[in-house]
């Protein structure tokens, strides 16, 4: 079953000087958050940007198909730690993203943690959706 997703924005001004804000979201849980070039292409200041939300779409999603990949091949993680780094260079656009998971799978070795990690970088759906970023790592880390 397909499902649709929606979010609001409203920006005021131009790209430089002006700002924006994140109405709302279809599920209600994000919303009245600020969002300006500065935050985008300098210092945060309190507000957000496209490559931080992105950083945590992927960082997600990433994670919700290792988990799944994992449990179907017998070996269902505890714990998945991801963070995803998105670097935003002005004129060129989203350059890289930097995958880095650290995950507690009982009964799994490292070569097996790797190969569905790497799996899981290439077939998740944000990854597919962000498949012309240039350079797309992954450190992967297996803990006890």
């Amino acid at each position: 079953m397909a499902t649709d997703r929606k979010a609001e924005v409203t920006w005021n001004g131009d790209l430089m000087s002006g700002t924006g804000r994140i109405d709302s979201v279809t599920s209600g849980a994000l919303g009245g958050l600020d969002v300006s070039w500065t935050a985008r292409s300098e210092e945060p200041g309190g507000k957000t940007s496209p490559e931080e939300l992105i950083a945590a779409a992927h960082a997600t999603c990433f994670s919700m198909a290792l988990s799944h990949a994992l449990a179907q091949a017998g070996n269902a993680p505890d714990e998945l730690k991801t963070s995803a780094t998105v670097t935003f260079q002005p004129g060129d656009g989203i350059t890289k993203i930097a995958l880095d998971v650290a995950g507690r799978v009982p009964g799994i070795d490292d070569d097996a943690f790797q190969q569905a990690a790497q799996q899981a970088k290439e077939n998740c759906p944000v990854s597919q959706a962000l498949a012309s970023v240039p350079d797309i790592s992954l450190n992967a880390r297996l803990e006890s």
